[in-house]
């Protein structure tokens, strides 16, 4: 709010003073001598508070002011005060002023009465700097904002000391009366507030101190409201939140405050007269104040009171009768515009629109506060075209461009989170009131940027009246006649701005530049780019006028790098920003800049106009620079749009390696008519694939280059520069490049066409990627680079007559080189349909050139899948191992040289591949690199892939069935069984012993019939104090057995597990195991032996749990007669067990044995039930009634079943043989049979 008097748009906030926190010697000052003079003095004799918490208090104050707080109603305290702090003594300005000087009662008066003494601050006073007929000025709004407090807090603090108690209360309660008689006398209404700190902390003292305090408030007549206390706390936030509650209450009585002095001022304009002055002024021309002028001063005080208040609705209708009424007939209308009250009016407006638009931005009205401010811009402005000097002067800019910054600086001290620059929004909604009228753009509430670059337009224009300042205008006023000065005084408007001699010699450009910064930062924040280059170019014009060219760059070159005018197509400002920035460069020796704008300047395609001053010829650029050296420039076309298009094309998109492919290079002049050739040095292309870089130098011809429809056209041959040719087999492809000459010489207006061939080498997808024009001159250097982009519209051919052909391709820069067809035949001769895991692939590599020379030839494998194993690369006598390629561990692969090949030779290799452990697939890739001898740099490939399937050659399952084994039990009676001795001398197990049949049936999942030659079990690993034992049950005959694709075999192995002691603690016990078998091929080699190994699950071969094992027999002499049933219940725990064994009867057989009996088994022990069963039946199963329960537990235990033998959900099945016949039973058994048929006929 810079150049409005202080205080006169400050944010009104209630004053508080609070005394007795800080040093006695700090006393406020008026800042008036003349107020001093009779000044009331608050003064208290008490010390002030000290300790941490009166320091706590004093932070906690100064961080709660609300001088610099946001100008709206968004706040989250319960007060908002503007704190003030002083010592023991504080000063108040007098009520009234004292009585003039030489001022003497007139005695012949009748009646004599004295004169009426009115406030300094008042017009009626002659001390006051409006007397006689002043409004109001920024003086009495300092005198509410930092002379006279709502509330004036004094701070005391309690002592414990007995002796003294009495006497320092006395000594307070006078204090506090004094001041309070102060305040009374003095005619303000300050409200006086007391808040004593410290005390005793404890119930007791508590109580006491409730008691003091209490006597003192009575004795100083003041209420619980205004008399306060703050006990000792334990933390400093406790501290703060009795502090903040004291101020919330005290702002309350601050409202009151303010409340009662709006409606003393509307008393005293209700009124309608007015008052007499002190002394009636003696001038001639002096007059008092109009009613209707009263009116404004006691609206103004009226609206102010209220924005103490926050009552900004009753603010803005006062604020908006006296900026009326001010506007009125009777006020400035009356004004003589040479008074010095008409600039004073001026300004009271100014201050009063102000005051409207904070208020009406307070409430949300975005809009209207835009119409307001245009509304006092539009009214300011007819006054001073009827009354002043009118608005073509540079004092009406200035006020203007202070107009707009008064804006721009009101939406930053209201802070309106909606257009924060966090928003990204750039102007607010109108209000619901304005919501259905149809508003302009510029109606609407904009960012800040927008008015400081409002304000920075009207600067310029303030400037453009200044420089039209006479030159007698300009003389200071001392050296100007009198009559001259009183013209000037009435010729030009100085409101706010200096004198006419002052304005001309003014720094009118440090002000544009700062408008125009503060609105660049804006529109940056909000990601306005457009804008903000506007802008920038606009400062960098300022920089340049000045003469500062290091600033004007800095501003510019970013711009330019951008390109965002030019990818836009904005030719006018990149033309303009060309040649602001050549002009700086110029300056500041740069000569890489100005080099690279006069390349751009060239461009006619661009809408650039011919600059006259200029001479179109790039190798003047730097004639007029002084250099140091001859500079080297590097452009790109990211950096530089040129003069020059180039293009390049195949003829065609496909092409065949070794082969010659036609392709043109053009380039198109657009440079402007009349400038200077452009001769380049050279041109290097660039291709991204197996096509060599391509370099053509300029030649000078000496003959004239015909031109048809503007085109030259010419053909250009092309040389392969052969710095490295392979001469040996371990020697890679020759490196080569493409050279040619030729005149590089572009004219204006002229496209060049150069036709050449390039030849095809390896093959692949090749692309023109970069293209390097070289230009020299005595001065500078130039290297240009292009790179070649896809293009949406078609590239033409050029034929030699000038005609153009079309190319319907995006990228006529790219070709596709097929490979040359290969004639070497790469193949494996022994690759099976089949192959399985366990075994080494052996493959056999043929190598047959077919081609019409010799090849020098080089073999490469890879090989890739999951866990490759080893593969070696065999070749005669050289072996090589494959190595991993690439970045992961799933390829592998190796490359060994063949050697030169002869032509219609064949040759062999080997690829040995070690044993997979799993199933898995593989690929192999087989390449054949080779190149003919006569034809050296064209590469050529042969490839072949095959997949290697490698699955398991046999799948098997497994299961574990019960056994009786023969061996007692040891026994704890039995010494002689426990001995745990071998042979070798070492432990041996002699705990409990079991037996187990291990059920194996496996299939083979070959394609082929495979040689078995063994199997055999392998312990892994056993779990548990346990030692187990395995037995082939039946052998491979010797030679091995031929095993059939998808056929079932079987095979048992017997298991025997015995602990390792009695006394190891029952429990589970397991073992691993891994099924092997061994076999090969039926066409291998007899010595070839592959040995497949498969997992089996664990197998749980010892437990703690009784078990019943159940066993069935017949005599050996007489199989036919009764069956043997063994019952076998084990006992592996360590506790003492009864059992039931109960038999039930049958109709399909008899038995001899316990029907039902009890058996007792001891720890570790096992017992036996026999049973013979006589079968009524034979070749069937019969079905056992047998349950075994355990009495303790009442659970029935599961029979496991033996040989002969099964189980179901109903109980134990055993098998009944065929009874054994003879001939003479047969023939008996037909003879019956017989009988019987002819009984039923």
């Amino acid at each position: 709010m810079e150049g409005y008097p202080a205080g006169s748009l400050d944010h009104n906030a209630p004053l508080l003073i609070a005394s007795g926190l800080t040093p006695p010697a700090n006393t406020t000052a008026l800042g008036d001598p003349r107020l001093e003079e009779n000044a009331i003095l608050v003064r208290s004799d008490l010390p002030s508070v000290d300790g941490d918490e009166a320091t706590m208090l004093l932070q906690y104050l100064k961080n709660c002011d609300a001088s610099d707080l946001a100008w709206n109603g968004r706040h989250a305290r319960r007060h908002r005060f503007r704190i003030r702090t002083t010592g023991r003594t504080f000063l108040l300005p007098p009520r009234r002023a004292r009585t003039p000087e030489g001022f003497s009662i007139n005695v012949n008066s009748i009646p004599q009465t004295p004169p009426v003494l009115h406030s300094p601050f008042s017009p009626l006073s002659p001390i006051s700097h409006l007397y006689p007929d002043g409004l109001i000025d920024a003086r009495w709004l300092q005198k509410h904002q930092d002379l006279i407090p709502s509330v004036y807090i004094c701070f005391y603090s309690l002592i414990n000391d007995p002796a003294l108690i009495k006497l320092y209360d006395s000594k307070m309660k006078s204090d506090i009366t004094s001041i309070k008689n102060v305040l009374s006398q003095s005619g303000y209404k300050t409200r006086l507030a007391v808040v004593i700190v410290g005390g005793e902390s404890s119930t007791f003292g508590y109580e006491r101190i409730q008691e003091r305090l209490e006597v003192i408030r009575r004795g100083t007549g003041l209420d619980h409201k205004t008399f306060l206390y703050i006990p000792p706390q334990e933390s400093e936030d406790q501290l703060v939140a009795a502090m903040d509650a004291i101020l919330a209450s005290l702002f309350t009585q601050s409202m009151d405050y303010y409340r009662d002095m709006g409606r003393h001022a509307k008393k005293k304009r209700s009124r309608g007269i007015t008052p007499q002055p002190s002394v009636p002024p003696t001038s001639g021309t002096s007059r008092t104040l109009s009613v209707q002028a009263w009116n404004v001063r006691y609206d103004i005080k009226t609206a102010v009171f209220s924005e103490y208040r926050q009552d900004m609705d009753a603010a803005l209708r006062l604020y908006d009768n006296a900026y009326e009424t001010l506007f009125g007939s009777d006020v400035w209308q009356i004004i003589p515009s040479w008074s010095p009250r008409w600039n004073e009016a001026r300004l009271l407006a100014d201050i009063l629109a102000l005051r409207i638009l904070r208020c009406l931005q307070w409430l949300g009205h975005w809009s209207g506060s835009v119409r307001r401010w245009k509304q006092h811009r539009d009214r300011i402005s007819d006054f001073v075209d009827r009354r002043g000097q009118g608005t073509e002067n540079y004092g009406w800019e200035a006020w203007q461009a202070r107009w707009a910054t008064m804006m721009a600086e009101l939406i930053d001290k209201v802070d309106i989170i909606e257009l924060s620059p966090e928003s990204f929004k750039l102007y607010l909604e109108p209000e619901k009131a304005l919501a259905s009228e149809r508003l302009q753009p510029w109606d609407l509430l904009h960012h800040p940027g927008y008015w400081h670059q409002l304000a920075s337009r009207h600067l310029i224009a303030r400037r453009r009246f200044a420089r039209r300042i006479p030159e007698n205008d300009r003389k200071p006023p001392e050296t100007s006649p009198s009559t001259r000065m009183a013209s000037n005084t009435y010729a030009y408007d100085t409101y706010m701005c200096p004198e006419p001699h002052e304005e001309a010699d003014a720094d009118h450009s440090s002000l544009i530049l700062n408008a125009l910064a503060c609105a660049r930062t804006e529109f940056q924040l909000r990601q306005q780019r457009r804008l903000s280059a506007e802008i920038a170019l606009d400062c960098a014009n300022e920089y340049m006028n000045g003469g500062n060219f290091r600033q004007a760059l800095k501003l510019l070159q970013p711009l330019r790098n951008d390109m965002t005018f030019r990818s836009e197509s904005w030719w006018d400002i990149s033309e303009r920003l060309n040649w602001m920035l050549r002009s700086a460069a110029k300056k500041a020796r740069l000569p890489d800049l100005v080099v690279a704008i006069d390349w751009e300047l060239l461009n006619r395609s661009l809408d650039f106009t011919r600059n006259k001053d200029w001479e179109y010829d790039i190798s003047k650029s730097l004639n007029h620079v002084s250099l140091d050296s001859k500079p080297h420039v590097a452009l790109t076309d990211e950096q530089v749009i040129p003069f020059v298009s180039v293009s390049f094309a195949f003829k065609s998109d496909v092409g065949k390696a070794g082969q010659a492919c036609p392709a043109q290079l053009v380039f198109t002049s657009n440079a402007f008519p009349g400038s200077a050739p452009v001769v380049l040095q050279g041109v290097e292309i660039r291709f991204e694939g197996s096509i060599k870089p391509l370099n053509i130098t300029h030649k000078e011809t000496g003959a004239t280059i015909e031109e048809r429809n503007n085109v030259a056209f010419s053909a250009t041959n092309l040389i392969e520069d052969e710095s490295l040719v392979a001469s040996s087999e371990d020697e890679e492809d020759a490196i080569t490049s493409l050279t040619g000459a030729d005149d590089l010489t572009l004219n204006p207006g002229q496209t060049r066409v150069f036709e050449m061939a390039v030849q095809l080498r390896e093959p692949g997808e090749a692309a023109a990627t970069l293209l390097k024009m070289v230009y020299d001159t005595d001065t500078f250097s130039l290297d240009y680079s292009i790179q070649f982009r896809d293009t949406s519209t078609a590239d033409v051919w050029y034929t030699p007559s000038g005609m153009q052909k079309r190319l319907s391709r995006t990228r006529p820069h790219l070709i596709n080189i097929q490979p040359r067809p290969p004639k070497m035949d790469v193949k494996l001769v022994n690759n099976k349909n089949q192959y399985y895991t366990d075994e080494r692939i052996i493959l056999d590599i043929e190598l047959n050139n077919a081609e019409d020379a010799d090849a020098i030839t080089k073999l490469d494998v890879q090989v890739w899948g999951e866990e490759v194993p080893e593969v070696v690369l065999k070749m005669g006598d050289r072996e090589k191992t494959c190595v991993p390629v690439g970045e992961d561990d799933k390829t592998i692969g190796a490359t060994i040289p063949v050697g030169t090949l002869e032509k219609s030779t064949v040759t062999q290799a080997q690829i040995i591949l070690g044993p997979a452990e799993m199933p898995v697939e593989y690929s192999l890739s087989i390449k054949a690199h080779y190149h003919l001898v006569t034809d050296p740099a064209t590469p050529i490939v042969q490839d072949d892939g095959y997949r290697l399937i490698i699955i398991n050659p046999f799948e098997a399952n497994y299961e574990l069935l019960p056994r009786l084994h023969p061996d007692p039990w040891p026994s704890l009676f039995d010494p002689s069984s426990l001995a745990n001795t071998a042979d070798e001398g070492r432990a041996a197990p002699c705990g409990l012993a079991q037996k187990w049949l291990l059920a194996t049936r496996y299939a083979s999942f070959a394609t082929e019939e495979l040689q078995l030659l063994d199997l055999d079990i392998s312990i892994l690993k056993t779990h548990g104090s346990v030692q187990c034992n395995i037995s082939k049950y039946d052998n491979i005959p010797e030679g091995g057995k031929t095993v059939s694709p998808r056929t079932m075999e079987t095979a048992d192995f017997d298991v025997e597990s015995r602990r390792m002691s009695l006394d190891d603690p029952p429990g589970q016990s397991s073992m691993e195991i891994t099924f092997l078998l061994k076999w090969r091929r039926v066409d291998s080699s007899p010595d070839t032996v592959n040995i497949t190994s498969l997992p089996a699950p664990r197998l749980f071969v010892s437990g703690s749990e009784p078990r019943v094992v159940a066993t069935a027999e017949y005599k050996p002499v007489d199989p036919d007669s009764v069956m043997f049933l063994n019952v076998v219940i084990e006992n592996p725990s360590h506790h003492f067990l009864t059992f039931s064994v109960t038999m039930d009867p049958s109709d399909r057989f008899a038995f001899s044995g316990p029907k039902t009996c009890s058996l007792n088994l001891l720890p570790s022990s096992r017992r036996v039930v026999r049973y013979r069963v006589l079968p009524f039946v034979r070749g069937a199963w019969i079905r056992l009634g047998l349950t075994v329960k355990d009495k303790y537990f009442q659970k029935v235990l599961r029979i496991l079943p033996t040989e002969g033998m099964n189980v179901d959900k109903e109980g134990v099945l055993v098998w009944v043989p065929e009874e054994t016949t003879t001939a003479d039973d047969d023939e008996k058994r037909e003879e019956k049979n017989e009988d019987d048929e002819d009984d039923g006929k």
